[in-house]
Order: structure tokens, then sequence, then C-alpha cells
């Protein structure tokens, strides 16, 4: 089973995502805000598979943790995606610049469409050769 890690401020859609991953069967560790998502990665070991980060939270915003993740040995290797109620290009621009291997907008996709880009992202990054495939991109959302 693999560990995933969900850094969401809304309780309702931590709750959502909450139950939506583990049907999916994924084991999921949560953060509330930024600074407890930087606490709690880096107390988790084994590192999770995945770290979901919201962008808009309190304290840090999920770019703040992203660019922490990618400046730690420990946690750099980390495959992280932004989950985000921002919609413009250059956000995304921003979020895939600084490390996320997708960015993804959160009025675009149900709760079982992430799970299957996490899934996608899990397979990529499990192939033998260690080049991930992921597909990423932005749906059109004028």
């Amino acid at each position: 089973m693999s560990k995933l890690f969900l850094a969401e401020d809304d309780p309702l859609m931590g709750r959502m995502y909450e139950r939506a991953f583990r049907l999916g069967g994924y084991e999921l560790v949560m953060a509330h805000d930024g600074e407890e998502a930087i606490e709690t990665l880096k107390k988790l070991d084994p590192a999770p598979t995945v770290a979901i980060i919201d962008v808009m939270m309190p304290k840090k915003s999920g770019f703040d943790v992203l660019r922490e993740m990618k400046a730690d040995p420990k946690l750099k290797d980390i495959p992280v995606v932004l989950l985000t109620n921002l919609a413009g290009q250059a956000d995304a621009e921003k979020g895939l610049g600084l490390g996320a291997v997708t960015y993804l907008i959160k009025s675009q996709y149900s709760p079982k469409e992430v799970i299957d880009k996490i899934s996608e992202i899990i397979k990529s990054y499990s192939r033998k050769d260690d080049l991930p495939e992921v597909k990423t991109g932005i749906k059109d959302i004028s």
C-alpha cells in the first residue's frame, strides 16, 4: 500500500480527499497548514510515495512548502502534486517551475480523477528506469 501525504487546510475538502484516498487503497497522512506540512513530512519514515499539497494554506503556502521540500535532501525526491483553486497559468507555471510534477485545479477534477492522476504518478515513478512519464496539463478554463 502506498503512503500519501496531503496538506489541505479546508476541513471539508480534507475529509473528502481522505475518504477518497482511503477507499482507493492508499494510506494517508495529513496536515492542515503549511508549517504542519513541513514538520510532518520531516518526521515521516518512510517518506510518502507522493505529497499532495494545497497551494493556499495558512502559515506557509504550498509554494513555500514545495520550496522547502526541494531544498531538503530527505524530501527533495518526493513527487509533489499541487492541488489548488488557483486557476491561473502563471501559478501553474510557478508550481511546475518549483518542481511539482503536476498542478491540478480542484474544480476541474473529481476526487476519483485526482486519485487516477496520483496512481499514474506512482506507476511512472516506480518504473525500473526511474524516468517519470507523467502527462501534465491544465484544462482550458475559458
